[in-house]
């Protein structure tokens, strides 16, 4: 039987990459406790095409 928590997917999508022009997209997907942060989450990750550190937003 499978185990139900409040742990739920979220998919992350650059910010700046829209704005760059650039074809192609980066996203991560990662869990998120949704008792405990009920707001969408903010993480700076790596973006491979930008080759930099850019800020990532929860989408949906």
């Amino acid at each position: 039987m499978a185990k139900k928590g409040n742990r739920v997917q979220v998919i992350l999508e650059c910010t700046e990459h829209k704005t760059s022009g650039m074809s192609g997209t980066s996203r991560y997907i990662t869990t998120k406790n949704r008792k405990n942060t009920t707001e969408r989450l903010e993480i700076k990750k790596y973006n491979p095409i930008l080759k930099k550190y850019t800020l990532h937003k929860e989408i949906k």
